[in-house]
């Protein structure tokens, strides 16, 4: 409680709240409990079991007859594949959103060794094999794109500003430029990532 204590949460209007969201703070996290992991374990196995009865024909023949999905029916080996599937589908999703978390990281300052140590520990190498493209080394004047929540968006620096600036496309297909006013490259990622975020999120929406 005393390190978090120490951490300045300044509101978004405040001046120092970009300058301090792009400061890195260490530790990053605290150890999950056994507690945290069994509530996440419910909630992984409700967001795949609800892609199973979708994508089960056994499902799919009861909705066909107009018949409720008895719960006692995840018993049959069919819908425990069909889970399996699912199950299959839930990891490639983890992988995706590891991606993109450890790109944001990466190119907002951290290293290897600590997008090693966030994915369970992993060596520096392994890290830098896994996400190849997370951590860059950047000149004033390159411009590096960066991918998240389905969209995309490209951080710039104007050397007449000296000052970074982003475009972005995001999952909804909405565009955004922002203005060269973002005083760091992290700034700019920053900005870019709550921007994906938001429309990544709307695209996802029923109805969006």
């Amino acid at each position: 409680m005393a390190e978090s204590a120490a951490i300045p949460t300044p509101d978004k209007n405040d001046e120092s709240f970009w300058t301090t969201v792009t400061t890195l703070v260490e530790p990053a996290w605290s150890e999950p409990t056994d507690d945290d992991m069994f509530t996440m374990d419910d909630k992984v196995l409700a967001a795949v079991r609800a892609l199973a009865e979708r994508i089960s024909t056994r499902a799919q023949a009861y909705r066909g007859a107009d018949k409720p999905f008895d719960p006692a029916l995840m018993a049959a080996p069919d819908v425990q594949l069909a889970l399996l599937r699912a199950l299959y589908e839930a990891k490639r999703s983890v992988d995706r959103l590891a991606e993109s978390a450890a790109t944001v990281a990466g190119r907002s300052g951290a290293s290897y060794t600590q997008l090693g140590l966030a994915w369970g520990g992993i060596k520096r190498q392994s890290a830098r094999l896994k996400w190849p493209h997370a951590v860059v080394r950047k000149s004033a004047g390159e411009s590096i794109p960066l991918r998240y929540a389905g969209g995309v968006a490209v951080i710039h620096h104007d050397p007449d500003a000296d000052a970074w600036w982003y475009t972005a496309t995001a999952a909804d297909r909405q565009d955004e430029e922002s203005e060269a006013v973002h005083q760091s490259y992290a700034e700019a990622i920053a900005g870019a990532t709550e921007f994906l975020l938001a429309h990544g999120q709307a695209a996802r929406r029923p109805g969006a």
